[in-house]
């Protein structure tokens, strides 16, 4: 066994886990529950390419301008439930894996389109957690559910090759 997947240390990887998983709570739910609407942050990403020092790439403002914007509606449903799925699964530890790399990517995109916050914090923890992998849902459904998971495909294999 691993040091990082020890059922001790495991517990640092499980707080860091569910932390972070209230954190795309909390950024996610009145996105949800009030509405979002993305257009403005993706309007106001592309003005920061903009000058001597922009903080947004041009290549990435030519994506927000011409794919992000004209499908806003699209991106603003899946930045808010995407959040909030993010959450959900951190904090119970189901699908930790995609959850996190879910989240990381969200945070890097935030980071391209130029908002800083609390990004670099979260994007670092997914990545350390993402490094830590099993021990990051060691506390988690995932522990049960991946092996349940693997025997049951394993069994329908076995099943389509009897036959």
């Amino acid at each position: 066994m691993k040091w990082w997947t020890n059922p001790k240390v495991a517990i640092i990887w499980t707080i860091a886990r569910i932390w972070l998983g209230i954190q795309w709570i909390e950024g996610g739910w009145h996105k949800v529950v009030d509405g979002f609407d993305a257009t403005g942050f993706i309007q106001g990403a592309i003005a920061k390419a903009a000058g001597e020092n922009p903080a947004v790439q041009g290549w990435y403002a030519a994506f927000l301008e011409n794919i992000a914007l004209p499908n806003g509606d699209i991106f603003s449903v899946l930045v808010a439930y995407g959040e909030v799925l993010v959450g959900l699964g951190l904090i119970f530890g189901v699908a930790t894996i995609p959850a996190l790399i879910a989240g990381a990517f969200m945070n890097f995109n935030f980071l391209m389109a130029g908002t800083v916050s609390t990004n670099p914090i979260l994007f670092t923890t997914a990545v350390i957690l993402l490094f830590a992998g099993k021990g990051s849902y060691y506390w988690g459904v995932d522990r049960y559910a991946i092996p349940y998971v693997k025997e049951l495909l394993n069994r329908s294999k076995n099943l389509a090759n009897t036959h």
